[in-house]
């Protein structure tokens, strides 16, 4: 059984909020105080799971009267959706970068659970070498376009 961190709360409390009303604008002093972390601590979990490659748009404006906007991408299609993400590859790709999108592709549908796991074990640095930042945006284009073409 896994044990979440408070890392993992914050995470889930923030996505319970977006499936209700699909947008959620949240004062990050006030979330802090709600879980009884410092502020530095929401950033993070914004900041590392609230990503564009995750399929998250955040807007956020400090000071005073600062929030946080979060809100899920929508598209209209799978089409729309990995276009948008074969254009927005790089000429290099980090594994995080590489397991977010393996992990978006895997909410919609687009790949099961084992072919994305699968796709992780062999997109690893030590399996990839010293060009594996080049390499997986290689590999993940080739993906996005294989997945495209196939409308699995």
């Amino acid at each position: 059984m896994r044990f979440k961190n408070t890392s993992d709360h914050i995470e889930a409390y923030i996505k319970a909020i977006l499936e209700q009303s699909g947008m959620v604008e949240l004062q990050r002093s006030q979330l802090a105080d709600t879980f009884q972390v410092v502020p530095s601590q929401i950033n993070y979990v914004i900041k590392t799971r609230f990503t564009e490659s995750r399929g998250y748009l955040v807007e956020s404006k400090r000071g005073g009267g600062g929030y946080i906007r979060i809100g899920r991408i929508e598209f209209s299609n799978h089409h729309e959706m990995l276009r948008d993400l074969l254009y927005s590859v790089g000429e290099e790709v980090g594994l995080a970068i590489f397991e977010d999108v393996l992990r978006l592709l895997f909410e919609q549908d687009l790949v099961t659970r084992q072919e994305m796991n699968l796709l992780l074990a062999m997109a690893t640095d030590r399996v990839l070498g010293d060009d594996a930042n080049l390499i997986r945006a290689n590999m993940l284009r080739q993906l996005l376009q294989e997945v495209d073409i196939k409308g699995k």
